[in-house]
């Protein structure tokens, strides 16, 4: 947003801490929702005159799809924090580790259906519903969704399962949320891992085009009322455009995952939680003086086919941090861990354990099925390194010199 964009070349603070946006920057940003609210409305209205009939259908939808509901992919369990009752999807031995997965926007913990088979193998793998979404509970109040309040209850979510740290896994909002958490709460956060995510001060000014994801509608977002009803115009079609890259895999797995978003998103409160955080989180940045930057290991995922977030701000993102990685994935749009799920997966697991060589060992012989993936990681390893520092320099020369001169790591690899 407006406010964000000029804060990429401010100084670095000793202490992170969450800046808000002045009263000024907020009756601009007023102003712009204004604005591009009625240029939406109109736009809406000629779509509706043009076709009356498909354009208010909503196909009711009571009850919810297979999927959503099973143990498929693990355990389904409530935690109540402060009154908010958040749901979650637990696999994997509670002796290990904690992997904590934050989705995306619209999305619920679905979204991880690829990554948790293979993460459970290793670590306590824990997808949540953020609050608002999915079947955690749904606050219709703007305030419950200041980032302040968030982070807090992410931080009391992993306290009260037992753990006093855990390494987190976001894609787009949930990302975004673990940008924050790794800043504020750096003692909570081991290591971290933003899919389709830049930092919270480059994030907002990465969105284009013209779909939910677009600057515009970002900006018609913060009006009331207008966002949630025009989300559900022409039953759901939102779920339709955003998920595109769903409808082949539904054809070969017979799992209609985009009926189940639409059955997660059908009704008009199901969208008043999730449009909250964007009611909020565009006054937000993340303010630093000094040379602190973030020390928890960062690794970035994003794909190179993706519409609204740019390579280079993940480039730029990499200066607020101390060691950071950065992986591109080929062929991938916004959804790089649906879309490319084996190398998405691969690129997590290298990252989270392959480079530990004491954990690496001990993966090894864990089980012999594991045994040739890893013999095959570590076979093309000093190949990877070699290669992936390679394209480092060029994308350093490219980008005048926004990568830290730590780049040179194993996992820092682009494709």
């Amino acid at each position: 947003m407006l406010f964000l964009s000029q804060f990429g070349s401010s100084k670095f603070k000793d202490i992170m801490e969450i800046v808000h946006a002045s009263v000024w920057e907020r009756v601009k940003l007023c102003f712009l929702a204004v604005v591009f609210g009625w240029y939406l409305v109109l736009r809406r209205l000629l779509k509706w005159a043009w076709n009356p009939n498909q354009f208010f259908v909503l196909r009711p939808r009571d009850k919810p799809p297979p999927c959503l509901v099973d143990n498929t992919f693990g355990k389904h369990s409530y935690i109540k924090l402060k009154g908010i009752k958040f749901h979650y999807v637990e696999a994997g031995n509670k002796e290990k580790p904690l992997i904590l997965l934050l989705h995306g926007f619209p999305d619920c913990w679905l979204s991880w259906r690829e990554q948790i088979p293979i993460l459970s193998e290793y670590y306590r793998v824990v997808a949540l519903d953020l609050k608002g979404f999915g079947d955690s509970d749904k606050p219709l109040n703007k305030s419950s969704y200041r980032i302040e309040t968030l982070i807090d209850e992410l931080k009391q979510f992993i306290l009260s399962l037992g753990e006093k740290s855990c390494s987190i896994i976001g894609h787009d909002l949930g990302g975004l949320l673990g940008w924050y958490m790794a800043a504020i709460h750096q003692d909570v956060v081991c290591k971290l891992i933003c899919i389709s995510s830049p930092h919270p001060n480059f994030y907002w000014n990465t969105i284009s085009g013209e779909t939910i994801f677009s600057r515009k509608w970002v900006y018609f977002s913060t009006l009331p009322f207008l966002p949630e009803i025009d989300v559900l115009k022409e039953d759901l079609a939102v779920i339709n455009d955003t998920y595109k890259h769903l409808q082949l895999t539904e054809q070969k797995s017979n799992k209609d995952y985009v009926e189940a978003y639409k059955y997660a998103f059908s009704r008009k409160e199901d969208w008043t939680g999730p449009i909250n955080y964007y009611r909020n989180l565009p006054y937000t940045r993340l303010g630093r003086d000094g040379n602190q930057q973030i020390t928890t290991k960062t690794l970035l995922i994003v794909g190179n086919a993706d519409p609204y977030v740019s390579l280079e701000n993940i480039i730029q993102s990499t200066e607020y941090v101390e060691k950071c990685n950065v992986k591109v994935v080929s062929g991938a749009g916004h959804f790089p861990h649906q879309e490319k799920p084996q190398f998405v997966n691969e690129s997590i697991i290298k990252f989270l354990v392959v480079i530990n060589l004491i954990s690496l060992g001990q993966l090894v012989e864990k089980t012999a099925p594991t045994k040739s993936i890893v013999s095959s990681w570590l076979g093309s390893l000093s190949t990877t390194v070699k290669y992936g520092n390679q394209v480092f320099d060029a994308v350093h020369k490219r980008t005048n010199g926004v990568v830290p001169l730590s780049r040179k790591v194993p996992e820092q690899t682009t494709t």
